[in-house]
C-alpha cells in the first residue's frame, strides 16, 4: 500500500487564481488576432538604460547577491521616496528601513507570514482586504492562517474600504490589512484624509498597514499621495506602515522582477529575516538597473503620457456608457457589463477580445454577494492604436 501524502490543507481554501479561471471559461488565448487586455503586463518599450546596464554589468551573474540588495540601491530608493514623497531628510534610513524583492507579488505575499503571529486567545489573526482586491492578498491571508475578512467601500465597487469604521473589537484581532492606492481594479486613489485614518487605526489597534502602490507612478491629474507622506505629517516615525512598489509598472519592466518594500524599521528586520530563508535575492546585474531607473524620472512621465492619452482614447469611446469613470491612476477600465463573464465570454467569441470577469477579483462579501460579479477588468496595456481598435469594437458588441 502507498501512504497518500499529506499536503498543506490550506491551500484547499484558495480559489483558482484568476487567469486560471479565465483559463477554464474562454480556453487558452490563441491566435495572432486575439487582443489581451485581461492582464496588467506593459507592452510599453521599456527604456533602454535597463538593458545597457544589464550587459555592463553581466559580470556580477556568478555572484550571489545579498538579500540586503546594494547601498546604492537602498539610497536610490530612499531618494526616490524622498523626492516623490517630499519626505523629510532621515525619516526613511535607507539601511533599516529598505528592501530589494523580486517583484511585488512575493512580497506582498509574503508579508502576511512576517506580521500574522500566534494570538493568545487562541482565534486566528484577521487579514483585511478590500473587495474588489489583488488576489495575492487572500493567498497570503490563507496561507498564513489568518481569517480574509472582505472590507467593501461604502461608495460600492469602484470606491476603497475605510478600514477605520470597523467595530474595534473586529481591529483588535487584525493583524494585517491590505490597500493598493491607484486601487486595481478600480484606479481609485485614496485620498490623504483616508490614508490619516487608516494608519491612525493601526497604530491604535495594532495592525500593519500593508500599502501596494504599484500603480502611484501612473497617474492621471495629480500624483497620488503615499501612505509614508502621511507618516510623515501625523509624527511617530513609520511605525505600523509598509509600502511596496516595482517597476513593473512605472518602468514598464515586469520581466526584471525588481521592487522594494520600505516603512516600519521592525517589520521590514522581521521581513529580512523571514526573507533571509524563502525569499528570492535580487540579482547583482538586476540592482545595478534598477539603481538608475530609481533615479531616472524622464521615462516614466513618458509612460505617464502614453497611458493619460489611452484613457482619453476611452473616455471618448466608452464615456457615458457601462458605467464608465474615469481612473485617477493606474491603466485598467472597471467597466459595469450586467455580467462579467458574459461580457469576456462575448468578447472573446466575437472579437478575440481577453478581457477579466470582475468576479474574479473579488469576493463574496457578507451579505452573499460578489461586488465584481457585473463587472469587467479591461487593462490598456497596449498601443493607442490597438486599443482604439478593441475598445471600439468592444463598446459595439456590448451594446449590441
Amino acid at each position: 500500500m502507498v501512504k497518500p501524502l499529506l499536503l498543506d490543507d490550506r491551500l484547499g481554501t484558495l480559489p483558482d487564481y484568476p487567469f486560471a479561471r479565465l483559463t477554464a471559461l474562454l480556453g487558452a488565448p490563441s491566435g495572432p488576432g486575439a487582443t489581451v487586455m485581461s492582464i496588467g503586463e506593459p507592452q510599453h518599450a521599456p527604456p533602454p538604460l535597463a538593458a545597457e546596464i544589464l550587459a555592463r554589468e553581466a559580470g556580477l551573474w556568478n555572484k550571489y547577491p545579498p538579500a540586503t540588495g546594494t547601498e546604492a540601491f537602498r539610497q536610490a530608493v530612499a531618494g526616490w521616496l524622498g523626492r516623490r514623497y517630499d519626505l523629510p531628510a532621515g525619516l526613511v534610513d535607507p539601511d533599516r528601513a529598505i528592501l530589494p524583492v523580486a517583484g511585488t507579488r512575493e512580497a506582498l505575499f509574503l508579508i502576511a507570514q512576517a506580521v500574522c503571529g500566534r494570538r493568545d486567545d487562541g482565534k486566528p489573526p484577521v487579514v483585511l482586504l478590500p473587495n474588489p482586491f489583488y488576489q495575492v492578498y487572500a493567498g497570503a491571508a490563507a496561507m498564513a492562517g489568518a481569517e480574509p475578512v472582505f472590507v467593501p467601500s461604502g461608495d460600492g465597487p469602484t470606491g476603497l474600504p475605510d478600514y477605520s469604521t470597523l467595530p474595534p473589537a473586529l481591529l483588535e484581532r487584525t493583524a494585517l490589512a491590505y490597500l493598493c492606492s491607484p486601487a486595481n481594479p478600480q484606479g481609485k486613489v485614496a485620498d490623504t484624509a483616508l490614508l490619516e485614518r487608516t494608519i491612525r487605526a493601526a497604530r491604535r489597534h495594532g495592525f500593519v498597514l500593508a500599502a501596494d502602490e504599484c500603480y502611484s507612478e501612473i497617474w492621471d491629474q495629480a500624483p497620488p499621495p503615499g501612505a509614508l507622506s502621511v507618516c510623515a505629517t501625523l509624527g511617530e516615525g513609520l511605525s505600523h506602515v509598509v509600502v511596496f512598489n516595482s517597476l513593473s509598472k512605472r518602468s514598464s519592466l515586469p520581466g526584471l522582477r525588481s521592487g522594494f518594500v520600505a516603512g516600519d524599521e521592525r517589520v521590514i528586520a522581521a521581513f529580512a529575516r523571514l526573507r533571509s530563508y524563502g525569499g528570492a535575492a535580487t540579482p547583482l546585474p538586476v540592482l545595478a538597473a534598477a539603481t538608475a531607473l530609481w533615479n531616472d524620472e524622464d521615462h516614466v512621465v513618458a509612460n505617464r503620457d502614453l497611458y493619460r492619452a489611452k484613457t482619453d482614447l476611452a473616455e471618448r469611446l466608452l464615456g457615458g456608457r457601462f458605467g464608465f469613470v474615469r481612473p485617477e491612476g493606474g491603466f485598467f477600465l472597471w467597466l459595469d457589463v450586467g455580467d462579467g463573464e458574459a461580457a469576456a465570454k462575448t468578447l472573446w467569441r466575437e472579437a478575440a477580445i481577453r478581457v477579466l470577469p470582475g468576479a474574479y477579483l473579488a469576493g463574496t462579501g457578507a451579505d452573499g454577494r460578489n461586488p465584481g460579479q457585473r463587472y469587467i477588468r479591461v487593462a490598456l496595456v497596449h498601443d493607442l492604436q490597438t486599443t482604439e481598435t478593441a475598445l471600439s469594437r468592444l463598446g459595439a458588441l456590448l451594446d449590441g
